[in-house]
């Protein structure tokens, strides 16, 4: 049985499904656990793996760039996979199989979500702003060399004005994946940076969180129901 600490968050009546959430660089800090509050309102499930617990499992705030980054880098694909794993258990406990279940990440965790849905059988996956599409990350391989293998339908939701994500990837990681065989959609933003969803960070951008979040609730709506 795996040691992942978990937050989990129900819905007030039947969970539609599950959703696993992955957090960023900060850790499953007040951000997070209010994305996995918004899922659950919406009648889902969420799970949220703490992937830093190895190292501490802090909870930081959007100041503390430098001591994310160290508990990042010591991450490893595996020790990445277990985590999730857990959480996948977590709401298959509660009955909800596999093909019900989505996953969806924000920055580091983005890109965790498409990784993983190129190794579990998973119904959905949605990716905001997830960096590494050109070079590796943990031990994975560069998202446009993973995307061709994905398993499940994939969101992915970018804003133009990201510094870390050049538009160029964007684009290449919007062909790759289109030879998946799954369907797969890319969302750009122009008016939005980095970070744009999150509403404690300096980044946010109301507009396109809105829409992102729209299309990320439809997505799952669409292919786990």
């Amino acid at each position: 049985m795996s040691d992942t600490p978990l937050s989990v968050h129900e819905p007030a009546g039947d969970a539609k499904g599950g959703v696993v959430v992955i957090q960023e660089i900060f850790g499953v800090n007040d951000h997070i656990e209010d994305i996995c509050r918004r899922l659950a309102d919406a009648g889902w499930l969420a799970v949220a793996p703490h992937l830093f617990h190895r190292t501490g499992d802090p909870k930081l705030g959007y100041t503390d760039m430098d001591e994310g980054r160290a508990h990042a880098g010591k991450l490893t694909a595996e020790g990445i996979l277990e985590d999730v794993d857990a959480a996948i258990a977590r709401i298959a406990e509660a009955g909800i199989p596999a093909s019900r279940t989505g996953i969806v990440g924000f920055c580091m965790g983005g890109t965790v979500a498409l990784l993983t849905a190129t190794r579990r059988d998973l119904g959905a996956s949605v990716t905001l702003y997830g960096g590494g599409i050109a070079d590796g990350r943990f031990g994975f391989g560069p998202q446009t060399d993973e995307a061709p293998a994905l398993r499940a339908p994939w969101l992915g939701l970018y804003g133009d004005l990201d510094h870390g994500i050049p538009v160029d990837d964007v684009e290449q990681l919007r062909t790759a994946a289109a030879t998946s065989g799954q369907p797969t959609e890319v969302v750009r933003y122009p008016d939005a940076g980095h970070g744009f969803n999150c509403d404690q960070r300096g980044s946010y951008h109301e507009p396109s969180a809105s829409d992102a979040w729209r299309r990320t609730l439809e997505w799952f709506d669409r292919y786990l129901t």
